[in-house]
């Protein structure tokens, strides 16, 4: 029986020819063990281990086993001793028949690695059975006109043993008119005739009774017994004759019940009823035998199933029989035909259900098939799916490895259904399929994997603790604890930042949470990277780039830098009378440190002492006059200004300004008349309006220093020429100091310093009042004093 493999482009099949067969026989020959039937069981049959070349105990550890191929499981193998006992009593007879010699054929399978060794048994026969006729008793009828010398077919016994233990010889009893001769048939076996010696007289003695005795060539021999009982009639002298000696017929295995298979025909000279024929089956070579007869016609037919597979041909003999008793015999050849009926057989001998995903060549089955049909309708084709990643190797006799064709993918695929395909090549074909499930086993073959690359959080600040801020999230397509995952922050590269007092990490969802409240003007952003590490051995992780952006709450009120609030004296500005309308007094700076619109302010007057004289800018913060002064206007006035932000909700400050009204400043430090603006440079004007001022301020208040030096040395020389003072060291003026609008007061006034000598006593200084504004002769540049009595307008005193 051959089978082929072979690979098409919608199937792979693997053809296993006849050639590899012969080449492995000649490479490995059967071991043969020889046993006699009906041994015990537990018989030592052979040392294996010894015969195979394995040492005691190695069968074990390659589990091996015995595969018997449809054959009775006659043997065990003992794989820790290596021998191989006899599992039950053998009977030749029931395991072969009639098939000489009696040889049954197992293997021997061993795995890591896969080997296999063909062992054969042969039973060798006992003689345990007696021969047995089929008939307790044959009838014979015999004419008396016989002649001596004339034989007469008996049936013959039947024994299943074989050989020398099978039917050897036949004997009759003792009588005067017969004897028996034993003759062999072209199988080998025996069968007896009857051989008449003397006449017979009907008259005399019209019935015989014989013991017809069967012998085998068993040490001791076995016997069995029939009787033959023999009837002397009237003369018939001529017996029937069959038209063909032999009669070969084929029929197929599946014909139905009563089909005829052959019609046979023999003819009588006799007239009368000597001449009528009726015909028998005599006997068939194996016993029983599915055909019958028409005793009439002579018509063959079936009366039992046929099967190839157990009975490929039958013999049997035909008798014809006339009224007078001869008779003929001739011989049917029945050849069975085999058809298509035995589909392929799949045999699994190892299994594995599931192999890691990244084994190379893994095998998954070891199995064997098979046909008991002949020819074509033996020979088998196997095959998988095409598209799967595996293939059938063929290994010895009908066996198949299936194996991995490589290294496999879960993530892929994690379950194969693999179905093998055995056809014969049979019309019709006849299939089998036997379908394996495998299981691809995880390994830890892929990291986990962000579902970005870099995230982005925003939150607040002033958030409250432990807040949660966003979710990382990563996934792994391996399965059970390789894909489990677990969430942890990574050192930041930037030493400074105290990330473990800033956020954490739930390890096991990802969740990031705030752990204290932030501060934007504090810190507007960070970054650091999470790491996700799955649980497979060894562990396999990634990294991801997570930026929080802290968002501004307007937390911060306005904070106003000029004028200072806090200074021990007001901040007081001085405006000219003579200022026009849109006269810039000065412009409130403040800043906030929120951004955005929580840091746009804006400026708004709340209080004026005049309301209408002033109007603040609202977006820079300049006051400004809104109309020509008066001589009405008071001169002190005090403003109330907000400063507002643009937040939700907003936050204000308001400051407090003091403007002075003077009369006395010089055409110099006055604005120009106010032009129109242009926007973009409001700016850069209002910060040349704050150097102007300042420098200003800063001139007028050193020149007012050095006045006041220039009057203490006067009033010094001026008293030491009166003489009634004793004034130290040197000459103080007695000029009054005329001021005219180069200072900040509007008028003229006149202070008069009296120092007194003695300065070892407690000093005294005294403030008068301001003496009468004094006229100046414009045209010839001397001053003329008001009142002579306040020379000494300020007095030390010892």
């Amino acid at each position: 029986m051959e089978t082929a493999l072979a690979k098409t482009p919608e199937k792979r099949q693997v053809f296993f020819l006849a050639i590899l067969f012969l080449l492995w026989e000649n490479g490995s020959e059967a071991i043969s063990y020889s046993v006699p039937e009906e041994t015990e069981n537990g018989y030592l049959v052979a040392h294996l281990a010894k015969d195979l070349g394995f040492r005691v105990g190695e069968l074990a550890s390659r589990g091996a086993r015995i595969h018997h191929r449809g054959n009775k499981d006659l043997l065990q193998l003992d794989v820790e001793t290596g021998n191989l006992l006899l599992k039950e009593k053998p009977d030749r007879e029931a395991l072969c028949g009639e098939t000489e010699p009696c040889v049954l054929h197992f293997q021997i399978i061993l795995e890591n690695p896969v080997q296999f060794f063909q062992t054969d048994l042969q039973l060798t026969d006992i003689n345990d059975h007696s021969p047995e006729f089929p008939d307790t008793e044959m009838l014979l009828k015999i004419q008396e006109s016989a002649q001596p010398g004339t034989v007469f077919p008996l049936k013959a016994a039947q024994d299943p043993d074989i050989g020398s233990n099978a039917v050897q010889n036949y004997t009759v009893s003792p009588n005067l008119h017969f004897h028996v001769v034993t003759h062999s048939r072209s199988d080998g076996r025996k069968y007896p005739e009857l051989v008449l010696d003397r006449a017979l007289d009907r008259e005399e003695q019209p019935e015989l009774t014989l013991i017809l005795t069967a012998l085998d060539g068993g040490a001791p021999p076995k016997s069995g017994t029939t009787t033959v009982r023999i009837e002397v009639v009237d003369i018939n002298d001529n017996a029937p004759q069959f038209v063909q000696s032999l009669y070969a017929v084929e029929i197929p295995e599946n014909s139905p019940l009563n089909a005829l298979v052959v019609t046979v025909s023999a003819r009588d000279l006799d007239a009368g009823i000597h001449g009528n024929v009726a015909y028998s089956l005599f006997q068939g070579a194996g016993g029983s035998q599915p055909f019958v007869i028409d005793e009439i016609t002579g018509e063959v037919r079936l009366k039992g199933a046929l099967d190839f597979e157990a009975t490929p041909y039958y013999n049997m003999e035909i008798v014809a029989t006339d009224s007078g008793g001869l008779s003929g015999k001739c011989t049917v050849a029945v050849q069975v035909l085999d058809v298509n009926d035995n589909a392929p057989k799949l045999t699994i001998s190892s299994l594995t259900s599931s192999i890691p995903e990244n084994a190379p060549e893994a095998v998954v089955a070891v199995f064997s098939v098979s046909d008991p049909d002949s020819g074509d309708d033996g020979r088998m084709v196997c095959s998988i799916q095409n598209e799967l990643p595996f293939l059938l190797k063929p290994t010895f006799e009908n066996y198949y490895t299936l194996v991995a064709e490589g290294p496999l993918d879960r993530e892929k695929r994690g379950e194969y259904n693999i179905t093998i395909i055995v056809s014969d090549l049979g019309t019709p074909r006849l299939t089998t399929q036997h379908t394996i499930t495998v299981q691809v086993m995880d390994i830890n073959d892929n990291a986990p994997a962000f579902t970005q690359t870099s995230y982005t959080l925003f939150v607040h600040e002033n958030n409250s603790p432990a807040l949660h801020i966003g979710t990382i999230t990563a996934t792994d397509s391996d399965s059970g604890s390789n894909a489990h995952i677990t969430y942890s922050l990574l050192l930041p590269q930037d030493p400074q930042l105290n990330l473990a007092a800033l956020v954490s990490i739930n390890a096991d969802n990802g969740q990031l949470y705030a752990l204290r409240a932030l501060d934007y003007e504090a810190l507007q952003a960070f970054e650091f990277h999470v790491g996700a590490t799955d649980g497979g051995s060894p562990a396999l992780s990634s990294q991801a780039l997570v930026r929080v952006v802290v968002m501004d709450d307007n937390d911060n009120a306005p904070f106003v830098l000029y004028p200072m609030q806090n200074a021990s004296v007001p901040c007081t500005e001085l405006l000219p009378r003579v200022a026009e309308p849109g006269y810039l007094v000065t412009k409130v700076v403040a800043v906030d440190s929120d951004s955005g619109q929580n840091a746009w302010l804006s400026f708004q007057l709340l209080k004026a002492t005049e309301p209408g004289l002033f109007s603040v800018w609202a977006h820079n913060g300049e006051v400004r006059t809104t109309r020509l002064l008066s001589e009405r206007d008071v001169p002190k006035h005090r403003l109330v200004l907000l400063v507002k932000d643009n937040g939700d909700p907003p936050r204000s400050a308001s400051v407090t300004l003091h403007v002075l009204l003077v009369d006395g400043f010089s055409q110099p430090y006055l604005p120009l008349p106010e032009v129109a603006r242009d926007p973009a440079h409001e700016e850069d004007a209002l910060t040349l309006y704050l150097v102007i001022a300042l420098a200003s301020v800063s001139s007028l208040f050193l020149l007012c220093v050095l006045l006041f030096v220039g009057v203490r040395l006067c009033r010094r020389a001026r008293a030491a020429s009166l003489g009634g003072y004793s004034v130290p060291e040197g000459h103080f003026p007695g000029h009054l100091v005329d001021v005219r609008g180069m200072g900040t007061l509007s008028q003229t006034y006149q202070y008069d310093v009296c120092l007194m000598g003695n300065s070892s006593e407690t000093s005294e200084f005294n403030f008068l009042k301001p003496v009468l504004p004094s006229s100046v002769d414009q045209r010839s540049g001397k001053e003329i004093e008001g009142n002579s009595t306040l020379q000494n307008s300020f007095e030390f005193h010892h």
